[in-house]
């Protein structure tokens, strides 16, 4: 498992490095109904590395001011955000970049979930 800080660096590039390719591609993503597909599956691929990013940066600061953290904060960022860089794209990208979003964040809690019964299962074994 890779630290919090390596993991904040590759977030960042990775998010830098897919915008960079989405916003050069634009008029390619925009030119057909798959390419536009495409486009929301990228802007979604945005989404769920901002995701990451968010969460190590606000997960600190909140509770640091706050006291607290609530996790619908970094969510609605990272949708947000991933969301405009979509609709720099086509306005169908808006869409399909929300439900496939949905779709990987379902499948990230279901990984997740999995991870945390084999620590809970490995750690009741000791």
């Amino acid at each position: 498992m890779a630290g919090s800080g390596s993991s904040m660096l590759y977030s960042f590039l990775l998010f830098t490095v897919i915008l960079s390719l989405q916003e050069m591609y634009r008029g390619k993503l925009a030119s057909s109904e798959l390419f536009t597909i495409l486009g929301g599956f990228i802007s979604s691929l945005l989404f769920l590395v901002l995701l990451t990013y968010s969460k190590l940066i606000l997960i600190p600061i909140a509770v640091m001011f706050f006291g607290f953290y609530e996790w619908e904060s970094s969510f609605i960022l990272a949708e947000a955000v991933s969301l405009i860089a979509a609709s720099t794209v086509h306005r169908v990208c808006i869409t399909t970049c929300f439900l496939f979003s949905v779709g990987l964040l379902y499948e990230v809690n279901k990984i997740s979930a999995v991870t945390v019964s084999k620590i809970e299962s490995k750690a009741k074994r000791h």
